[in-house]
C-alpha cells in the first residue's frame, strides 16, 4: 500500500466562510442547504413528497460562490501572465502535468523572518545548508512562514514573509516545478510590498515573485497548513489541482507522507 509505514499529514486549510482568510471581498461565500430544505427541494424537483422520503429527510448540499484562489489552491502559470518561459504560452491549471504534482518534499523553516520579509536566494541557500539538502528537479518547496500560525485571524493577510524574483528563479534554476506557502500569498504581503515600490519607486518590486513565472515555468501553492508538523526532508508529498479548464487556479488537498518512526524496544 502507498501510505503503508507513512503518517499522512494534511497540508490543506479547510475553506470557510466568514473568516479572515483573504482581504476584504475576496473571502468565499458558503449557503448551507440543510436536510430539510433538501427534502423540500426533491419534493418540488422531483415530485416525491416530503412524507415519502425516509424521515423527512433529503440531500443536505452546499453553493458556493469562490474564486479559485480561495482557500488551500495551486496557481498556474497562466495567473502570473500571459505566457511563460521567455514567451511561451502560460499553462493553466487544467494543462499542468500530473507528475510535477507527486515528489520528494523539502521544508524551508522561516518562520524566524518577520512579516513582509522578501526571502533573497541567499537565504534559501543558507536554510538548504542547514538542513543538510540539495534541490533536485522533482522537489516540491513548502515555505513555512509565520503566517501558518495565524490563518483564519485578522492579522493572517499581513502574515508571513515571502518570496520575490531572485528567490524563486534559485528554486526553478535547480528543477523545482512545485513550490507552496503557508501565507496568503507567495510574495510578501500585499502592503509590505506596495511600501517597497513607494520607498524605491520601482514598480517592478510589486508581485515580483509571481511575476517571477513570465522568466521560468512553475506552480505554486499558497494557504497551505500544518507545515510545522513537517520534517525539513525525507517525505513525499501529492497536490492535485482540481481541474477546471482554462483556469488561473485549482483548488487543491495536498498531503504530506512522512515515514513512520518505528518504536523503540
Amino acid at each position: 500500500m502507498l501510505t503503508q509505514g507513512k503518517t499522512l499529514i494534511d497540508l490543506a486549510v479547510s475553506l470557510t466562510a466568514g473568516i479572515a482568510s483573504d482581504p476584504p471581498g475576496l473571502g468565499p461565500q458558503i449557503d448551507y442547504i440543510d436536510h430539510d430544505q433538501g427534502a423540500r427541494d426533491f419534493e418540488e424537483i422531483f415530485g416525491i413528497g416530503v412524507d415519502q422520503q425516509l424521515e423527512g429527510k433529503g440531500a443536505a448540499v452546499e453553493r458556493c460562490v469562490m474564486s479559485t484562489h480561495a482557500g488551500t489552491h495551486m496557481d498556474a502559470p497562466w495567473h502570473y501572465h500571459p505566457t511563460m518561459d521567455g514567451g511561451k504560452p502560460a499553462m493553466t491549471i487544467d494543462e499542468v502535468p500530473l507528475e510535477w504534482c507527486i515528489g520528494p518534499g523539502v521544508k524551508l523553516d522561516f518562520r524566524k523572518f518577520p512579516d513582509g520579509h522578501r526571502v533573497s536566494a541567499a537565504e534559501v541557500a543558507a536554510e538548504l545548508e542547514r538542513i543538510g539538502h540539495e534541490l533536485s528537479p522533482g522537489d516540491i518547496v513548502l515555505v513555512n512562514t509565520r503566517a501558518g500560525e495565524r490563518y483564519g485571524q485578522d492579522d493572517y493577510v499581513a502574515s508571513g514573509c515571502g518570496f520575490g524574483r531572485e528567490a524563486t528563479l534559485y528554486l526553478t534554476q535547480r528543477g523545482v516545478k512545485i513550490a507552496g506557502t503557508d501565507a496568503w500569498s507567495w510574495d510578501p504581503p500585499l502592503a509590505s510590498q506596495v511600501a517597497r515600490v513607494r520607498e524605491t519607486g520601482d514598480a517592478s518590486l510589486f508581485w515580483e515573485g509571481h511575476k517571477a513565472g513570465a522568466e521560468t515555468v512553475f506552480c505554486h501553492m499558497e494557504k497551505l497548513g500544518n507545515l510545522h508538523r513537517l520534517p525539513a526532508t525525507g517525505f513525499e508529498v501529492m497536490c492535485l489541482p482540481v481541474k477546471i479548464a482554462r483556469a488561473s487556479a485549482g483548488w487543491c488537498r495536498p498531503v504530506a507522507l512522512v515515514p513512520t518512526q518505528p518504536r523503540s524496544e
